[in-house]
């Protein structure tokens, strides 16, 4: 004990000593890796998006944003510029298996993907070979865009531009909108996207300012 104590001891002044751009260095190198981290767990995870990879990027992510909530200085210029690229990179391209993935556990797997980027859908008759078609066609490319704009505008600092996203979307599927598994989708599959592309745009506008 006697020997802990005068460890103690010794380690504090240098603790609360530390300069600022020590501790700097070691958040902006931990950002780094840990986004470098999640955005190879995501591009992995993009033809079959598997919890245990897309779990540990979700953590990373959260871990990442703690950092930069708790902590009050920002990262330096070029460090930010490395994040904001890394944030840009891991919000497009990492809603996509999250988005599905989520989509998935929440119809249980029961709707078909369409091969153009939308669902299978039976018409209300049922009858014929055309009874099944595919709606929300292009849902892949519209989340990336979606989720590109919010992180923009996150960092940008203008959320507001999130509503309108959703309303341009919103206005463009409603016709589409007909059936139970098209509106679940849209609904799930928009919350998802989103909340993704959010907490990452969060996590290094708070980065760099």
């Amino acid at each position: 004990m006697p020997v802990l104590s005068q460890a103690r001891a010794t380690l504090g002044p240098m603790i609360v000593t530390m300069p600022e751009a020590v501790i700097v260095g070691v958040v902006s190198v931990f950002l780094f890796l840990a986004l470098c981290a999640a955005l190879v767990l995501v591009t992995i995870s993009l033809r079959r998006p598997a919890n245990l990879p897309l779990l540990a990027a979700a953590i990373l992510v959260v871990l990442c944003l703690l950092a930069v909530v708790v902590l009050p200085w920002n990262v330096p210029l070029v460090v930010g510029l490395a994040l904001a690229a890394l944030g840009t990179a891991l919000a497009a391209l990492g809603g996509d298996p999250i988005t599905r993935r989520v989509l998935d556990i929440a119809t249980h797997g029961t709707v078909r993907d369409g091969v153009h980027g939308g669902i299978l859908v039976d018409d209300a008759d049922g009858s014929g070979e055309d009874a099944v078609h595919e709606v929300m066609r292009g849902g892949t490319t519209i989340g990336y865009l979606e989720r590109l704009g919010a992180l923009i505008a996150i960092v940008a600092g203008f959320p507001e531009a999130i509503a309108v996203i959703v309303a341009v979307k919103g206005i463009g599927r409603f016709s589409e909108l007909a059936s139970p598994a098209a509106r679940e989708r849209f609904i799930i599959g928009t919350l998802a996207s989103l909340l993704w592309a959010c907490v990452v745009g969060g996590l290094v506008r708070l980065a760099i300012w």
